[in-house]
């Protein structure tokens, strides 16, 4: 288990650029749902479309559906992976899912989650 975010590299740092969309993507499986060019950008950048693929398959839980808001959390370090997802009242997680083995780089990245679209933070 990782838990030291504040000691882990913040990720969303390098793709501070980011600060809205103009382009939104269509994920070709999870219909009515879209992400847009920044998180295009990060998943071009560290291959992880694998990681919008996972949010994405989480919505067809009732308990994730039902959240309006969603903050999603990747935290990475020494080839593991947790990836969380919470809401903004200081719940415990609804989704949290282990990665045994990735090449997502060291650190930690916040994406958000609402109304059909995955977004950096900073696009929020």
């Amino acid at each position: 288990m990782i838990e030291k975010t504040e000691e882990l590299k913040n990720l969303n740092e390098g793709f501070a650029g980011f600060i809205g969309t103009v382009d939104y993507f269509k994920h070709p499986f999870y219909k009515g749902f879209t992400y847009t060019e920044g998180v295009k950008s990060m998943a071009s950048q560290y291959g992880a479309y694998w990681l919008i693929d996972l949010i994405f398959s989480h919505q067809y839980k009732k308990e994730v559906r039902q959240e309006t808001f969603q903050i999603w959390e990747i935290k990475s370090e020494n080839k593991k992976a947790v990836v969380e997802m919470i809401t903004d009242t200081g719940e415990p997680a609804i989704v949290s899912q282990e990665i045994f083995l990735t090449d997502f780089p060291e650190g930690f990245l916040k994406l958000y989650f609402a109304d059909g679209v995955l977004l950096l933070s900073s696009e929020y």
